[in-house]
């Protein structure tokens, strides 16, 4: 296989399976499917059994007890159980346009990450796509998205081609940083940096690691006009403003040791 899609999911069934049809329906075939689950119960499961005959895609579940968010744990576990040389990340949130995993793979090279980001939609716009909305890619067309409640003017993420995504890669001002949605790099550099850090929570978890990544000489590609997903409406109730601190701290203190490896990751599972 060419790459394996490492994929993050908590107690979120009926938006993991839009994003798994949006698996289903990728132009490149050749990947596996991994399911980092911090702790679900027994539906996410079911869930998964039900679709794994039906994807056409190998599909492992990496499952944790329920212990608060643990994310970079779950995560660690995956990159673990991954069998090929390149990793997608990406969330159980976000559908995937078809040329997605294509894409990743298109543009990747060694001591490079890939930078992607990700299309808002609002709750009404969430709920009203299906799985044939999925799989015919009505769900990245901007007319049908505004007729089923998107009133975003921002567009230019899904309507940009060829040239026009080249440019706007070039020139968006947004910073390339490593997002947990929409991400990419060869397996060995994640291990070679200890993965994610298991001491942080929700809130610059996934920025860390890019930084870590940086200072072990990766440089980050920006890819968020060319590899594309659509993200589903839901609530953060695990957001913290002493977790976010807590957090900030580790990320200061990295940027300013130049820290490569994370002193609780995957050598500690």
């Amino acid at each position: 296989m060419k790459a394996s899609v490492i994929m993050s999911t908590y107690n979120a069934e009926a938006w993991l399976e839009k994003v798994l049809w949006g698996f289903s329906a990728q132009t490149e075939k050749d990947f596996e499917i991994i399911i980092a689950d911090d702790g679900s119960g027994p539906k996410t499961a079911e869930l998964l059994e039900r679709l794994r005959p039906l994807l056409g895609i190998s599909l492992k579940h990496v499952w944790q007890e329920d212990n608060g968010f643990q994310k970079c744990m779950i995560l660690n576990k995956a990159i673990v159980a991954a069998e090929t040389d390149y990793l997608i990340f990406t969330d159980g949130d976000c559908i995937p346009r078809a040329d997605f995993v294509a894409t990743h793979l298109k543009f990747r090279k060694p001591k490079h990450f890939l930078s992607g980001g990700y299309f808002k939609l609002p709750m009404v716009t969430s709920e009203a796509i299906t799985k044939d909305d999925i799989i015919a890619q009505r769900c990245f067309d901007v007319q049908w998205l505004m007729r089923n409640g998107l009133t975003s003017v921002k567009k230019m993420k899904l309507t940009a081609k060829g040239f026009m995504a080249t440019l706007l890669n070039a020139i968006t001002p947004t910073k390339a940083t490593w997002n947990g949605h929409n991400a990419s790099c060869w397996k060995t550099e994640l291990v070679a940096i200890n993965g994610f850090n298991h001491e942080m929570q929700y809130g610059g978890e996934d920025r860390e690691l890019g930084e870590r990544l940086v200072n072990n000489g990766l440089k980050p590609v920006q890819v968020r006009y060319s590899a594309i997903c659509i993200h589903l409406d839901h609530s953060r109730g695990y957001v913290s403003d002493a977790v976010w601190k807590k957090n900030n701290d580790i990320r200061a203190y990295t940027k300013q040791h130049k820290v490569v490896q994370t002193p609780t990751g995957i050598a500690q599972l």
